[in-house]
């Protein structure tokens, strides 16, 4: 059995497991439960009725938070020419194509949050994705628009993708965000996972939605709370 520390269990007293919050009502409990010292991170997990095992009710995507992550990600591009100087302009923090290839490969380097590549770009397969940072063109990772991603994921872009168990777990803030911001993502989160079910799933999508800090007590929502 899993055992939880002291801040843990005092928190976990103000959450009622049997109850389903109210957005607002959540949102602020979630900001009270928060158990640790620097600036938690607020997650959203998402209950989706999908048989993951097939391939059309696989959901894997991108959206661009209304009031950002909190964190600025590291971005790595792999790219060469005019490609590549766009990425520059718009802000990556590494910007190459076989150097950074051998940087990750030779020296097991991972100082960067996401990956993105041109269409044109060699096979990297065999490097990135056995470390599971593969770009791909659902998340527009793989994309001619460089300086256009670079930007979305400065600014607060996050990539979703179900688990083996139907499950989406994305960031939807920090602690320190006002009620209203952390309001206003998870609502824009739930809304798009909604838009996005696959046409053979019948019947209710979205099955179950929590929320929690770093370390912190999840907490159920209401899904009358959200347009879906």
């Amino acid at each position: 059995m899993k055992k939880y520390g002291k801040k843990y269990v005092e928190a976990s007293k103000n959450v009622d497991k049997n109850k389903a919050y109210a957005l607002e009502d959540a949102i602020k409990l979630v900001k009270e439960t928060s158990v640790t010292k620097f600036d938690s991170t607020v997650d959203v997990a998402i209950k989706l009725n999908i048989d993951p095992k097939k391939s059309d009710q696989q959901l894997k995507g991108a959206l661009s938070l209304p009031n950002g992550t909190g964190k600025s990600k590291k971005v790595l591009v792999i790219a060469k020419g005019a490609f590549a100087e766009e990425a520059k302009k718009a802000g990556a923090d590494f910007v190459g194509e076989k150097d950074m290839l051998d940087k990750i490969k030779n020296e097991n380097w991972f100082d960067f949050d996401v990956v993105v590549a041109t269409p044109e770009v060699g096979k990297i397969g065999n490097i990135l994705g056995p470390r599971n940072l593969m770009p791909n063109p659902k998340t527009g990772t793989v994309t001619t628009k460089v300086g256009a991603i670079v930007e979305d994921l400065k600014k607060g872009m996050v990539t979703y993708k179900n688990d083996k168990f139907g499950n989406i777990h994305t960031v939807i803030g920090k602690v320190s965000f006002d009620e209203k911001k952390l309001a206003e993502n998870l609502s824009y989160v739930v809304t798009t996972i909604s838009k996005a079910k696959p046409q053979t799933v019948k019947g209710t999508f979205i099955e179950n939605i929590a929320i929690s800090t770093t370390m912190g007590p999840g907490i159920k929502l209401d899904k009358n709370s959200f347009d879906i």
